[in-house]
């Protein structure tokens, strides 16, 4: 089983070119399993057909048990689907046996969006002009400017943005390379952070003095900024809003849907997000529905869905 996890991660890594934070994710998972199984197996190496469906389900009980979220249950049984799915093109185990169980039910709330104030003033919150709080400028512009996803973000190299044409080049998942715009506010405060580093090429340096793997945000040390570290930073610009900390997700969240508000059309929207497929894109037009309702909700004085004080009997309650 151990030799057969490393093979997987590798193929994953290899052949699918999954990103750091997919591989990361997988391997903690399939850790987490060796560990239960390990529990109740004794023998080493374990076998490939230690996992049987009820040692699955036993699997998924005792993370229960633990405090896990289903979203956490459902994710952990997928990557247990697709280890096993490998091993059968490999041919190197018959059936998969995490097929065989349901997934549990998941919710399927809406995900948050800043109104276009709160985007705002998290834009502005940055203050000063030392290159911590560039950097921070620069990361927030370009999360809510492309709709990057934070995998995205961190990978992103200083021969990836095109400083002339206001394009930003985006590795997404396996490594599928798509070609967005990024405004001008975004842009420049790209170019205040590049020139506080002096490691990096001044903006419009000739390329061929610069890598193509040189990354664009760095940690003090030099080395690639990770996606824990860009959480930690929008959380901590973000806290100060009204509904509290967001992720760099939120900001991809927001991106489209202020451009659905604008008019966008969907499969516009699609390809800067890099969804495989629309369905995925269509959720953000729910979350618009959802935003115009709570503005007519309050704006419109005939909603009728939050009641108002009663009209006294031979009163109109209007001037004209």
């Amino acid at each position: 089983m151990e030799d057969a996890i490393r093979a997987f991660l590798t193929y994953l890594e290899v052949q699918r070119g999954a990103s750091r934070e997919t591989i990361r994710s997988y391997g903690s998972d399939l850790k987490q399993v060796l560990a239960f199984l390990r529990m109740q197996d004794r023998r080493s190496p374990l076998p490939l057909d230690v996992l049987t469906l009820d040692r699955i389900r036993a699997y998924l009980r005792w993370l229960d048990q633990r405090g896990e979220k289903a979203t956490s249950l459902a994710r952990k049984l997928a990557t247990l689907r697709s280890l096993y799915r490998y091993l059968m093109r490999e041919g190197r185990v018959a059936d998969n046996p995490a097929a065989k169980v349901r997934t549990p039910k998941l919710p399927r709330p809406l995900p948050r969006v800043l109104n276009k104030d709160e985007a705002a003033a998290l834009m502005e919150s940055p203050l000063g002009g030392d290159v911590i709080a560039c950097r921070a400028r620069a990361i927030l512009e370009t999360l809510y400017s492309t709709g990057a996803r934070v995998s995205e973000l961190v990978t992103l190299n200083v021969d990836d943005v095109d400083w002339q044409n206001g394009l930003v080049r985006l590795s997404g998942k396996g490594r599928k390379e798509r070609v967005v715009p990024i405004g001008t506010v975004a842009l420049a405060a790209l170019r205040d952070y590049s020139a506080l580093t002096p490691s990096l090429p001044a903006v419009g340096e000739s390329r061929r003095r610069s890598r193509s793997d040189l990354p664009m945000f760095r940690n003090p040390r030099g080395g690639r900024l990770t996606a824990r570290s860009v959480a930690r930073i929008v959380a901590r610009y973000s806290a100060p809003l009204s509904g509290g900390q967001v992720s760099p997700h939120t900001l991809r969240h927001s991106f489209a849907t202020h451009l659905l508000d604008e008019g966008a059309d969907l499969r516009a929207i699609q390809e800067m997000l890099g969804h495989a497929s629309l369905a995925t894109t269509q959720r953000y037009t729910h979350v618009a529905t959802d935003h115009v309702m709570a503005v007519y909700d309050r704006a419109h004085p005939r909603a009728g869905r939050v009641p108002g004080p009663k009209l006294r009997p031979g009163k109109s309650g209007a001037k004209d």
